[in-house]
């Protein structure tokens, strides 16, 4: 798979005992940041991304980001599709648009992501957006952790419970099928390893 093949080049495929974003436990890790550090990997990733939407029948206005995981991989999109970038950030607790971002109303919206697994982030950042008037018209992702269905690439089997709205699509680069677990059913915590979060959310 290319995708694979440039995150283990870029050192940021992980291998050991990681807390992912959405609380579950992997022996992998996606560090999408060290990818990301080299912009012209980042803007080739984000052309290959932005051809799949255009490729699509979906139109779109901005791309908003969940901060801070979510800023490059949308900052990129929005400048491959020539379109504006905004970030919503969590403060308090609550994930919440900022800065003097502001969003129009019907103005439309794709929820830019480095990695998709639950999709627990995309989802508060659709919240934010269509209680301010913004429609939300599409998710997109560099890569896929199997939870949730793509627009753009054949699961055959979804690993678990995906909290993304099923009604609008999600484009991403690639699948990647790591296992996944609870943190009560985790084989790696039962034999006394220590998980760590490299993540960005606390």
């Amino acid at each position: 798979m290319e995708i694979e093949s440039i995150y283990r080049e870029a050192n940021a495929l992980l291998e050991g005992h990681f807390i992912l974003s959405s609380g579950k436990h992997s022996k992998f890790y996606l560090q999408s940041a060290k990818v990301l550090e080299n912009p012209k990997l980042a803007e080739y990733l984000a052309n290959r991304l932005a051809n799949t939407i255009k490729n699509s029948s979906v139109e779109v206005d901005t791309i908003c980001a969940p901060a801070l995981g979510g800023i490059l991989a949308g900052y990129e999109l929005a400048r491959a599709l020539g379109k504006k970038s905004i970030f919503v950030e969590r403060k308090d607790g609550e994930m919440q648009l900022r800065r003097g971002f502001e969003v129009k109303s019907g103005e439309k919206f794709i929820i830019c992501e480095d990695i998709i697994t639950t999709g627990g982030s995309a989802m508060e950042a659709k919240s934010v957006i269509e209680k301010l008037g913004g429609e939300v018209v599409g998710f997109a992702s560099l890569a896929n952790r199997g939870f949730c269905k793509t627009e753009n690439i054949d699961i055959k089997i979804l690993k678990g419970e995906c909290k993304l709205d099923r009604t609008v699509p999600l484009f991403t680069l690639a699948n990647f099928s790591f296992e996944i677990f609870d943190k009560s059913e985790c084989p790696m915590c039962r034999d006394g390893d220590v998980a760590v979060k490299p993540g960005s959310r606390v």
